[in-house]
């Protein structure tokens, strides 16, 4: 497939900036800088990469004002030029245009209504009643569950699976092995036995939300597990039952959030992190990486609940002090006492 190349007057006249350099210069991919050829436009973000600036072979650059005359080349100046480059590749990069259609071997349940601009690819299963909205992509082996709603402009990888009676806005892109509107895990004991409670909730997910490859996102045990508009959920993600998940926050890979937990507006939470269920975490707060969050955070702001790195000699070595914590506390405390009583005399 032919690349379209685009002018930089081109570029900046779509997505605003200040264009020093020679307006003409046309360039038909994106690239790091210490990749990039003639063809290709690259981006500085941060300054501390000026080395790489000087010896690229881009044909033109996006970069902020600190950095707007580090460079001779073509360059366009902007206040975001990592929100630039996004928006740059994506004019570079468009997604193809799915052809309207039904695969013949689709089975589309009693009463269904699949929108005739939709995509529904090969050996995919719409249930009884659910409703495919305009300009959607199912792609291949998708199950789509009885009454479950999608609405417009969503792409659904092969293989994506949402179970029945879930609500989900516009431009929805879910990754494959994505399952959506699972049981959550809900069981009572009794006599020595888990009884399972029904899951009777949904899945209700908003408008511009990605969901990443194998992640889960359970139905509520008796109200709705909520995605609000513009979550970013990156791979193999569990989010447990009647968890809310505030508008425009981003997760990262293999994190885990426990049933009924709710978190704010605008969060990044780091890869692997995990939060314990019910509690309640603040608008625009950041999880480190890794970090086990055991209560509510009320204020905005960066928490990380890490162990130090050390070999493992190191750590045995502390980890039997970590068991007395509150005795070595104490005797600080008693020590404390006394030479304070020894300054006294």
């Amino acid at each position: 497939m032919t690349q379209t190349a685009y002018r930089l007057a081109d570029i900046a006249a779509r997505f605003g900036g200040r264009l020093l350099g020679d307006p003409e210069v046309r360039v038909q991919q994106i690239a790091t800088l210490d990749s990039a050829q003639p063809q290709h436009i690259s981006f500085l973000s941060n300054s501390k990469y000026r080395a790489q600036l000087a010896a690229t072979q881009a044909g033109a650059v996006i970069l902020g004002e600190p950095d707007a005359d580090a460079t001779a080349l073509p360059r366009i100046v902007c206040d975001n030029p990592y929100a630039y480059f996004a928006r740059v590749s994506a004019l570079l990069n468009p997604e193809s245009k799915a052809v309207p259609g039904i695969h013949a071997s689709a089975v589309i349940g009693e009463g269904a209504q699949v929108d005739p601009s939709a995509h529904i690819a090969a050996h995919v299963v719409i249930g009884a009643g659910a409703v495919i909205g305009a300009g959607s992509i199912v792609m291949a082996g998708c199950s789509v569950g009885d009454r479950t709603v999608i609405g417009e402009n969503a792409r659904l990888y092969p293989r994506v699976v949402v179970y029945h009676d879930c609500i989900i806005g516009n431009n929805l892109i879910v990754h494959s092995g994505a399952v959506i509107g699972a049981d959550g895990f809900g069981m009572a004991m009794e006599d020595g036995r888990w009884l399972k409670i029904p899951q009777i909730g949904r899945v209700v997910i908003g408008d511009d939300v990605e969901i990443g490859a194998n992640t889960t996102i359970d139905r509520g045990a008796l109200s709705d597990t909520v995605i609000e508009d513009g979550v970013k959920l990156d791979n193999q993600i569990q989010i447990a039952h009647n968890v809310r998940v505030g508008a425009h926050t981003a997760i990262a890979g293999c994190a885990g959030v426990a049933g009924s937990a709710v978190i704010g507006r605008y969060c990044r939470i780091g890869g692997s992190a995990n939060i314990l269920g019910h509690l309640q975490i603040a608008d625009h707060v950041e999880i480190s990486i890794g970090s086990l969050i055991t209560k509510s955070i009320r204020e905005p702001g960066t928490y990380t609940a890490i162990y130090p790195f050390s070999s493992n000699a190191e750590w045995r070595r502390n980890a039997p002090y970590l068991r007395h914590l509150d005795e070595l506390a104490n005797k600080i405390k008693i020590l404390q006492h006394e030479i304070e009583a020894l300054k006294g005399k």
